[in-house]
């Protein structure tokens, strides 16, 4: 990550995807998101002559002390420093991400995450998972206008998790692992944008989007029942139809739709968006079996990537 010499601290979190509940979770709703533990975001501090970060992935030098308030990555360092009472250290603080950018995985999340960690390292201190994750959300605020709160609950929890808006989150167990491929569409998609589409749609016609909201958040609890039961194979068909409902709120596009089919002709017991829609990624549910078969069928309809992970 750095030519230097060992990094005085780092810190590294966990991109994530969303299982059910998207969108309808910013109205109240349930929604079951997981860690996605191969794809992550690593911070590394070193030595420096003022508080710097070096966005190796966008190609950026921040001063931190310089950088405009709406800066995110310069914002949860002053948030960081703030909490701890310390003002800003003399570091250089290099961060990079295998996470793809404006693709529904939490990378502004996880890149928040991780540079939080890094300096808790620094100045060897810990904080509640709750403070870092509330941290983090003051930093997705940024990122999304007005977030649900899902993503930094995940990156910063690295579990599971069952979450409705002004709750606290729930870990909860998932005693039989399944396996995800997720389909990288290639087309960014920023939440903020899919978001406030769909809340003017929301307000144009309450009626309809609140149906379809309480739809998706059912899906949601019968999903946390076969998970905790060891039902994963029963998942399938509640992807797909949150899928038909989420092409129904608008977020889904060609690209999305055309993954969706090809896993399922593949062999995958269900599809669906992750995530914001309109691009950015889908996920597949596969037995282990068919997961080289599936991920062939995904590249062959255009998926730019496809990564396996486990939900455990």
């Amino acid at each position: 990550m750095s030519n230097d010499h060992e990094p005085l601290a780092t810190g590294s979190a966990a991109g994530k995807i969303i299982l059910f509940g998207e969108h309808a979770v910013v109205y109240g709703r349930p929604a079951i998101a997981a860690p996605v533990q191969q794809l992550r975001a690593y911070a590394e501090i070193h030595p420096g002559r003022k508080c710097q970060v070096v966005a190796v992935d966008l190609n950026r030098v921040i001063d931190v002390a310089e950088a405009p308030e709406d800066d995110p990555i310069a914002l949860m360092v002053r948030l960081a420093c703030h909490e701890l009472g310390r003002s800003l250290p003399p570091w250089r603080i290099v961060i990079r991400s295998d996470i793809p950018m404006a693709a529904g995985l939490g990378s502004g999340a996880a890149i928040a995450a991780a540079t939080a960690r890094a300096l808790l390292a620094g100045f060897r201190v810990d904080l509640p998972l709750a403070r870092l994750s509330e941290m983090v959300y003051e930093v997705e605020k940024l990122h999304h206008g007005s977030p649900s709160g899902i993503d930094n609950t995940v990156v910063v929890y690295e579990k599971p998790v069952w979450f409705v808006r002004g709750w606290p989150p729930e870990p909860f167990a998932t005693p039989r692992p399944f396996h995800l491929l997720i389909a990288d569409t290639g087309i960014p998609s920023p939440t903020r944008f899919a978001v406030a589409d769909v809340r003017a749609a929301w307000q144009k016609d309450p009626v309809r989007y609140e149906a379809l909201f309480d739809r998706i958040g059912r899906i949601a609890a019968e999903a946390r029942r076969h998970i905790e039961h060891g039902r994963s194979a029963d998942l399938g068909p509640l992807m797909d139809e949150n899928q038909q409902l989420l092409a129904k709120l608008g977020v889904s596009s060609p690209e999305l739709e055309r993954l969706c089919a090809a896993a399922r002709a593949a062999g995958a017991l269900g599809a669906k968006l992750s995530g914001a829609g309109r691009g950015g990624n889908m996920i597949a549910l596969v037995e282990p079996e068919k997961r080289a078969q599936v991920k062939q069928a995904l590249l062959a309809a255009g998926a730019k990537r496809v990564v396996e992970t486990k939900v455990a």
